[in-house]
């Protein structure tokens, strides 16, 4: 069965793209690094005779990524990585170009989600380009033949990185990965800012109740918990934090946060939002003892983080009470609201939007100038996970400066020389 593409699919084609071309040309207009990057990419032609699949969240943001691939002489083939995150409108806008065919769209099963990912496949990809590793594992479960003439892939996000190494350390990653989850112009922003100020706005934005006040339990406090504990403080909330580390619990508590277990925070919490990227972080025992109406939010990746399954089952009954929010009632009358089916908050709910536009931008930048390293230089780059090569993060960071009209020092001759040196003293 040939799987048709998002244009096909649609009843009003011609309004939806031009809704998403709208949103689309937004987004460039706030992006200086993918700015830059198309100016050079349509110059240059790096990809030219390449072919990019691509299984990320498709909106405005990431079009703009894929529109650069697709300026830069590439064919591009691109589905989802969430059944809940594609924008239709956007996904149409980009199957309009000639050099990019899009098979996402909204709310589709894991069936039809699966059959999106083997048609990205089926157009052969020379580079994968990934938000949770769902491709890369699909090529090489179900398409190994095409693993030779794979250059290489990038990976966005902290879930799929860590199956990524898992499956490198089983020596099972036949071909280059670039870490893009891994490089500071991701982490520093799009973890801490991006998932923090998201996840916060789209809660809100689908229950309509406000911070101030309310205690709220943020389950890991590694980069996305830290941001989702940082801008819910700043919003006057109790944060509350779970951890299995002790030093980032340590570190938690230092930064004036309460830390305790997921046990002792289920009876107070009034919101808790997960962001560990691991399966069973709130479960049967936790939704007992929580209080009457509390909030349940995933901002990690996959949808295994609350155990909705038990949750279903000592249910008495279910319903959605708003767009984006299902109630759980319990037998003895507790009411628990889970937002976007589990999947990602920032993403999944119908009024998500997504990561800021200048917080991707960052991001993005970093994958397109990793496609084109591997295009490039893919014979330097032995199967397994590689980090982003500093020189092209540095680089981003600049372009993002400059753009910003902020300027910087720069080490006299003296000085590098004192910073290279062991032979000097005090």
């Amino acid at each position: 069965m040939t799987t048709p593409s998002i244009s096909d699919r649609l009843d009003d084609v011609e309004a939806a793209r031009e809704s998403g071309r709208k949103k689309i040309d937004w987004a460039f207009e706030h992006m200086p690094i993918l700015g830059t990057l198309r100016e050079e990419f349509e110059a240059d032609q790096p990809l030219a005779g390449e072919t990019v699949g691509m299984a990320l969240h498709v909106e405005a943001k990431t079009a703009a990524l894929v529109e650069t691939m697709a300026a830069g002489g590439a064919e591009v083939a691109i589905t989802g990585c969430n059944p809940l995150s594609t924008h239709d409108d956007v996904s149409a806008a980009l199957d309009a170009h000639d050099s990019i065919t899009s098979y996402a769209e909204h709310g589709v099963d894991d069936d039809e989600y699966y059959e999106a990912i083997d048609a990205v496949i089926g157009h052969d990809p020379t580079v994968t380009v990934d938000d949770g590793g769902d491709l890369v594992f699909r090529v090489h479960e179900e398409h190994p033949e095409l693993i030779d003439t794979i250059v290489g892939g990038t990976e966005e996000t902290t879930t799929g990185v860590h199956r990524l190494r898992a499956m490198d350390d089983d020596g099972a990653l036949e071909y280059p990965v670039f870490a893009v989850n891994d490089t500071p112009m991701k982490q520093l922003f799009d973890n801490v800012h991006g998932t923090g100020e998201a996840s916060l706005s789209s809660i809100a934005m689908t229950t309509n109740l406000s911070w101030a006040g309310k205690d709220v339990v943020v389950a890991g406090y590694g980069q996305c918990g830290k941001g989702v504990a940082k801008k819910a403080s700043g919003q006057n909330a109790n944060v509350i934090v779970t951890e299995i580390d002790p030093r980032r619990a340590l570190e938690a508590h230092m930064e004036g946060y309460d830390v305790m277990s997921m046990d002792e925070a289920a009876e107070v919490g009034d919101v808790f939002i997960t962001t560990t990227g691991n399966r069973d972080v709130i479960v049967e025992r936790h939704f007992e003892q929580m209080q009457d109406g509390v909030v349940l939010a995933n901002a990690g990746h996959f949808d295994i983080e609350i155990d909705l399954e038990a949750l279903r089952d000592i249910a008495d009954s279910q319903r959605e009470v708003r767009d984006g929010v299902r109630e759980y009632e319990l037998d003895d009358g507790t009411r628990v609201n889970v937002l976007a089916e589990g999947r990602l908050v920032n993403l999944a709910t119908p009024v998500s939007l997504g990561h800021p536009v200048e917080v991707m931008d960052q991001s993005f930048g970093v994958q397109a100038v990793c496609v084109r390293e591997l295009v490039e230089h893919g014979e330097d780059y032995a199967a397994g996970v590689h980090e982003v090569p500093d020189e092209l993060d540095r680089r981003l960071a600049e372009i993002k400066l400059d753009a910003e009209g902020v300027g910087l020092d720069e080490l006299t001759d003296e000085q590098a020389e004192y910073m290279n040196s062991w032979q000097h003293g005090t």
